[in-house]
């Protein structure tokens, strides 16, 4: 997805910006701390290529002393109407700053502009911090889905928030 920086900055002064094929070694990096459903790099580099993906990254203003730029990042997709957040990954270091919000905003700005009226996502049941965090979102429990993640087998809560109620 091609696109200039988003404006909106966090706490620590991450600017997001569409991900790209070049962010994508540390996003699986992230991705494999946070212990999401692991996509890869493949996977995240086919989900780039679709026209209805909107997948954004949180770039720290400098390098780390490990050189790494990236903090966080979201992948999702807009179909028929409905927002899909696919995987929301933040660095343990840049957590609990509002990265993960910020990120959240952003993509549903785009769904929205993109004709999203909803917006959908699974979490760990077990994940109450994540659970937190989307429902300061809007987001509330619709559902579940039983012994939807592996490794370790877990329940996934389904959440929905529709668009206009973010603010």
């Amino acid at each position: 997805m091609a696109g200039a920086a988003i404006t909106e900055r966090n706490s620590l002064e991450e600017t997001l910006h569409p991900m790209s094929e070049h962010d994508l070694l540390e996003v699986v990096e992230i991705e494999e701390t946070c212990g999401l459903s692991l996509w890869g790099w493949e996977g995240y580099r086919a989900e780039l290529e679709r026209p209805e993906s909107i997948m954004l990254v949180a770039r720290a203003p400098s390098e780390t002393e490990d050189g790494k730029r990236l903090n966080g990042f979201i992948a999702a997709r807009v179909t028929a109407g409905e927002l899909h957040v696919n995987n929301v990954g933040v660095r343990p270091s840049a957590r609990r700053r509002g990265l993960g919000s910020a990120l959240l905003r952003a993509t549903f700005e785009r769904a929205s502009q993109m004709g999203a009226q909803v917006a959908v996502l699974e979490v760990r049941a077990g994940n109450t911090v994540a659970q937190s965090v989307y429902g300061r979102q809007g987001f509330v429990v619709a559902g579940r889905r039983r012994n939807y993640y592996r490794e370790p087998t877990e329940d996934a809560l389904v959440m929905t928030t529709p668009l206009e109620t973010i603010a």
